[in-house]
């Protein structure tokens, strides 16, 4: 799930003498080899309510990997140091999600409990991709208006009109290849992949063993592919399907579907008596809750309220949108079906979830956007835009057409920076992915295809839940045990597996 952290400094970097685009006979990897990694310099950065102990430290990375020696990145790490050394099989890096969410902030949140599960058996390492928190920034110089989550995700009109996300697009488009520079061309997945080797070569490790969550997934199954002879125990939680034509515009296309699969769990949640008692009951009848949904959004495309954020209203498709930021966990229910009743009522304003207030940082807009921008052309005409939009509107109302349509990436320079990666069957079989069956981000029907290209390499948990991100994340006890197992004792199931919600 996506995160949004506070900004840091830049890193000061000359970008003038770098190369736009990685491409050329020689490859970065066989490049880089001869360029090692330094040591890694640790100092405490234990926080309150994280693991005791973690460490943080900075990784210099190149900008470009055919110029090892050239300019250089920052990339913020750290480590959770195994507390039982006798025990101890590795390194296990948490390759985040996003594109754009902080690594080190999902070890100091789950850290703790990774490094329980696990009985020490692992130093638990992870990074912030470059643009992401702590790690050196690009910018595209976007205006606040341009940088709004409903703005840059592209919904379209309330009449399903794409003029304004077309024009949105190029703009949107043009400030990122006039202001991005050098660091914004080098946001990719292939690089992030790069770095991760990197920081293995750092930490002095000849294999990693994973845990990759939702696009760290995609990260995961690149690195390997590109590098099998370095991995050791290897977790995907919550894959898309890695279709090397499309990638991420596949992977936003399959949320329509994604967000059909989750809805019904929260309309039950949401009909359930329980909900009386915080006035949160938002009908009698699941089957019920779906047209209320509906109708409301419709209502206020119409007739926007006003909310207690200043200037912000809550439209049709704010509310769309913070559905589908409700969907990816159970826990969100509460906030949703809150915005809902306010936004139902005539004596209270709504309260914009906190993604909804403002736009976002404008170093995290551009993160968001290059890598998946940057990582192939994205294929389509506005004519074909408009098309898609307009039939997938009709089929999958909850999602109003925005799974298909035009983004940024329609109008993006010098796309992709080199060709993605096929994931084979080629490699050990070392891998082993858990996915829920009512993922609204990475549906199971795109796990699926993630699961047939590494073929004998990977075994699939399949986990009767809704929601994104299965291990230590829902309370599933079937499939955290069997992902547990795999990390502890390298035992994995000799066949695709189920569990019960």
């Amino acid at each position: 799930m996506r995160t949004y952290g506070k900004s840091a400094a830049f890193v000061a970097l000359s970008v003038t003498a770098v190369a736009t685009v990685l491409t050329g006979a020689t490859t970065p990897q066989a490049v880089a080899s001869a360029n090692p990694a330094p040591a890694l310099d640790w100092r405490p950065c234990a926080t309150a309510g994280g693991p005791a102990g973690q460490e943080c430290a900075e990784l210099p990375v190149p900008v470009d990997y055919r110029d090892p020696g050239g300019p250089q990145l920052s990339l913020a790490v750290t480590r959770v140091r195994s507390d039982r050394p006798a025990a101890r099989r590795g390194t296990l890096v948490v390759i985040a999600g996003g594109p754009g969410t902080s690594g080190v902030q999902r070890v100091t949140e789950k850290g703790e409990r990774l490094r329980q599960e696990t009985e020490g058996r692992y130093d638990i390492v992870s990074l912030d991709p470059r643009g992401v928190g702590g790690s050196t920034k690009a910018s595209c110089g976007l205006d606040p208006e341009d940088r709004e989550l409903v703005n840059m995700r592209s919904w379209p009109a309330a009449d399903g009109s794409i003029t304004e996300n077309v024009s949105r697009s190029r703009r949107i488009a043009e400030a990122c290849a006039r202001n991005g520079g050098a660091v914004l061309r080098s946001l990719t997945t292939a690089n992030e992949v790069r770095d991760v080797d990197r920081f293995r070569q750092a930490l002095g490790e000849e294999k990693l063993s994973a845990w990759g969550i939702s696009y760290g997934t995609y990260v995961g199954a690149v690195y390997a592919q590109k590098y099998p002879q370095h991995t050791d125990r290897w977790v995907l939680d919550s894959s898309g399907d890695p279709d090397p034509s499309r990638v991420a515009q596949g992977w936003m296309a399959n949320m329509a579907v994604g967000a059909e699969d989750r809805f019904p769990d929260f309309a039950r949640w949401a009909a359930d008596p329980a909900r009386e008692e915080a006035g949160l009951r938002l009908a009698k009848r699941a089957e019920d809750v779906r047209p209320l949904v509906l109708e409301l959004a419709a209502r206020l495309d119409r007739e926007p309220r006003e909310s207690t954020t200043a200037g912000v209203p809550l439209t049709g498709n704010r509310l769309r949108q913070a559905l589908q930021m409700g969907m990816y966990d159970d826990d969100a229910f509460a906030e949703f079906a809150g915005l809902v009743q306010a936004a139902r009522s005539t004596s209270v304003k709504p309260v914009l979830p906190a993604a909804l207030a403002g736009p976002l940082p404008d170093a995290d807009a551009a993160v968001s956007m290059a890598v998946v921008c940057n990582d192939v052309r994205w294929q389509g005409t506005v004519p074909s835009y408009r098309r898609a939009v307009s039939v997938d509107r009709a089929k999958h109302p909850l999602t109003a057409g925005i799974p298909v349509n035009v983004t940024p990436c329609a109008f993006w320079k010098d796309a992709p920076a080199q060709e993605p990666t096929r994931i084979t069957d080629a490699g050990p079989s070392n891998v082993l992915m858990i996915q829920g069956l009512r993922d609204p981000s990475t549906p199971y029907s795109g796990a699926l295809k993630m699961r047939a290209a590494f073929g004998d390499r990977a075994r699939m948990v399949a986990v009767d839940h809704g929601g994104h991100g299965m291990y230590l994340g829902n309370g599933n006890a079937c499939g955290d045990h069997a992902v547990t197992e795999f990390l502890t004792t390298g035992t994995r199931p000799e066949r695709d597996t189920y569990c019960a919600d």
